[in-house]
């Protein structure tokens, strides 16, 4: 069925002038971002040295630009990205405000399924199977939530449903964690649970890049559905939207994002959350406006993150994901004493 026209036009207008503004302002604010994360480092190489080995690729400023700045900086960027875009999309289809890759459990099974690469030896077997148990491990969460949001269970049992989701994700992981063969395993079942971007290489982009752009590309192709929803599941079927589709293609797109996101970066948390509810000021609360300024902001926000752990702790002692915990769940408990309170 084609779209009605009211939404087609909805569409065209979907961004207001200031909104444009906006949006630029945090393309630009992530591009500087993901600059001076690219900058920065332990090396004594200045910034024409190293702007130079990048678009040159020779010398030791090359090797220091291209495989070891370069992919670092690029993942923070596709990893806020994803998140980002998958928080503002799963509020929009749990219609609440409350919903994320984190606390819906999402990223805890990705987590899950890269630990359980790493454990049985098929990540070292072939590269491609890393991603592939975090994405399947995302999409069995994702269905999850699904089902229970299609037999009618609220926002608050969704919320429970994704805490309950988490908590058995984590504690299987804790498990493999204890039961690890050796000590190398170990170590990367610990980096999985805490999130970072340390020793990230162009293998890690190149695999996590492409299926995180294709996931955010679904998330937007599902926007205007999404605002339908918010009407309510009858009124989005009268609108002429596929209430069924547009679910499939939101759990999809967060399976890819979010599972390609946390094979690269680990558990990083509370980011999906945070962001859209800073930037509905300025969009409103409609997901076809929030979807890519959230992927956007995340961008920013993940590699100023990482930026300020490199800074604090030059030994990487503090993982990218206690960060964003650290600032993400205070957020969360501000936020549901709001919501208690204007109840």
């Amino acid at each position: 069925m084609s779209a009605p026209v009211g939404a087609e036009a909805h569409s065209l207008s979907a961004f207001r002038p200031r909104q444009v503004g906006v949006t630029l302002a945090l393309l630009l604010l992530a591009l500087g971002m993901a600059l001076l994360s690219l900058l920065l480092g332990p090396s004594d190489l200045d910034t024409y040295q190293i702007l130079g080995g990048l678009l040159s690729g020779h010398g030791m400023a090359g090797v220091v630009a291209r495989e070891i700045r370069l992919p670092r900086a690029a993942l923070a960027l596709f990893v806020g990205g994803a998140l980002g875009a998958s928080g503002a999309a799963l509020q929009g289809l749990f219609r609440n405000p409350l919903a994320e890759p984190g606390v819906t459990g999402v990223t805890s099974t990705a987590g899950l399924g890269a630990v359980l690469a790493f454990y049985f030896g098929f990540a070292s077997a072939h590269p491609i199977l890393l991603p592939a148990f975090a994405i399947s491990s995302a999409l069995a969460s994702a269905l999850i939530l699904y089902l229970l949001s299609r037999a009618g269970a609220g926002a608050v049992a969704l919320i429970l449903g994704g805490v309950a989701i988490a908590s058995l994700a984590t504690a299987l992981t804790a498990l493999a964690l204890s039961l690890s063969p050796n000590p190398y395993a170990m170590s990367e079942i610990v980096m999985w649970m805490m999130g970072s971007l340390k020793d990230r290489t162009l293998s890690d982009l190149t695999f996590a890049a492409p299926l995180v752009a294709v996931g955010i590309v679904v998330l937007l192709t599902t926007a205007r559905g999404l605002d339908a929803l918010l009407l309510g599941e009858e009124a989005a079927h009268s609108l002429g939207v596929n209430v069924h589709g547009v679910r499939r293609r939101v759990v999809l797109g967060v399976a890819l994002a979010t599972g390609a996101a946390t094979a690269a970066a680990g558990a990083v948390s509370f980011v999906g959350l945070v962001v859209p509810h800073l930037l509905r000021p300025f969009y409103g609360s409609e997901p076809a406006r929030l979807i890519w300024p959230s992927a956007l902001g995340a961008a920013a926000l993940v590699t100023a993150a990482d930026i300020v752990v490199r800074l604090i702790s030059p030994d990487e002692k503090l993982p990218l994901g206690v960060l964003t915990a650290l600032l993400g769940a205070p957020f969360f408990i501000w936020l549901i004493l709001r919501m208690r309170r204007d109840a």
